[in-house]
């Protein structure tokens, strides 16, 4: 029983850090709105905000490592990525793994024999990917990764291509998710269930990462600059920033003075 209770205690311990790490990293996480996006999407998710600073970089790698290494002997023995941002998370991934990474291209990309998914539907376009042949055999274990997960039109693709090489899908793994979008219930239900068993893990949702993360500039601001425009357009950001900390309203020190007192009195109290 006592050894049933410190498993439990310890299960509780390492989601509470978990969350508190995925906490951390959806503060990483900016978006920005149509006007500057690559795409028409209300919120577009910046992973720069992660591969910009390495300690959490770092982290997002280690979680992924770890999850696969718990695995052991039934753990993968490939990552695919997707182009391109897979490709971003895929590689330290793998290396950390010592297993080999494999690109899940846009057809057209790359070289040799391929296998193609076929057209299918994302939020922003329609697309087709390709697996080189000799890049994953009936052998293999294989964990899928991409940055988002959305509709589930690019993670049904490479799961149906690694799945036609006989491989084994261990995962699919995104760093974030938009729930609302049904990506993975759209795997799960695809030809009346033909992948409900395939695992899909996601670190950040969406609800996560809140309206004080919108890192669109001032209004105003083009979205394009010649290489000329650069430095003015740097010296007018941090005039603006500069004017904005500036303007935010000093506390007087009465608030101070107010918020002590009554913790003053109840040091007395304890006292007493």
């Amino acid at each position: 029983i006592l050894h049933n209770f410190y498993r439990q205690l310890l299960a509780l311990q390492y989601k509470y850090e978990t969350d508190l790490e995925v906490k951390q990293i959806a503060q990483h996480l900016p978006w920005y709105g149509p006007e500057y996006s690559p795409h028409d999407v209300p919120n577009f998710y910046d992973i720069a905000g992660i591969t910009e600073n390495p300690k959490v970089f770092r982290k997002v790698i280690d979680i992924f490592v770890n999850r696969y290494k718990a695995l052991g002997d039934k753990g993968p023995t490939r990552i695919a990525g997707f182009d391109a941002r897979g490709f971003i998370f895929g590689p330290p991934i793998a290396a950390g793994l010592q297993i080999p990474f494999i690109m899940i291209r846009k057809v057209g990309k790359l070289p040799g024999v391929v296998a193609t998914s076929g057209e299918y539907q994302t939020e922003y376009s329609t697309d087709e990917s390709s697996i080189r042949i000799g890049s994953v055999s009936r052998e293999d274990r294989v964990v899928l990764i991409d940055d988002l997960i959305a509709t589930g039109g690019t993670a049904l693709a490479g799961i149906r291509l690694v799945e036609a090489f006989g491989a084994e899908i261990t995962e699919f793994a995104a760093i974030v998710s938009l729930p609302f979008m049904d990506g993975v219930k759209k795997i799960h239900e695809f030809d009346n269930g033909k992948f409900k068993d395939v695992s899909c893990f996601t670190l950040v949702d969406s609800d996560l990462i809140g309206p004080e993360m919108c890192a669109n500039p001032p209004a105003g601001t083009p979205r394009v600059l010649a290489p000329e425009e650069v430095e003015k357009f740097l010296g007018k950001l941090r005039n603006f920033k500069r004017k904005e900390s500036t303007s935010k309203p000093t506390p007087p020190a009465s608030t101070g003075e107010a918020a002590a007192a009554p913790a003053a009195a109840a040091t007395e109290e304890v006292k007493a």
